[in-house]
């Protein structure tokens, strides 16, 4: 169906671009699904969709989230507050990457 074949050199060429080590088995296969499914893209590369109107936004919604507003919030100390170590103003946590 494929005009164009890929040859098991491409495959391997592939495979080792993403870096998978697979055995002559595995090739085989993968390399027969791989045809399968340039087939289809092949099939539908041949389907007249020239008066398809294209779809960007499927759902017709406009602006689904909500506006921003301002609400009352805590300020420094009363989130600090609840903090079990602040140092300068700020939350004190220990540190979890080392340099």
């Amino acid at each position: 169906m494929s005009s164009k074949k890929i040859t098991p050199s491409q495959f391997k060429h592939i495979a080792k671009l993403a870096k998978l080590k697979l055995t002559k088995e595995e090739e085989n296969k993968y390399l027969s699904q791989l045809s399968s499914i340039l087939d289809y893209f092949d099939i539908l590369n041949k389907i007249d969709t020239s008066k398809v109107k294209p779809s960007f936004q499927v759902t017709q919604l406009k602006n689904i989230f909500r506006q921003d507003k301002i609400k009352p919030s805590l300020n420094q100390d009363q989130a600090l507050s609840a903090a079990s170590k602040n140092k300068n103003n700020y939350f004190s946590v220990p540190v979890t990457i080392n340099k």
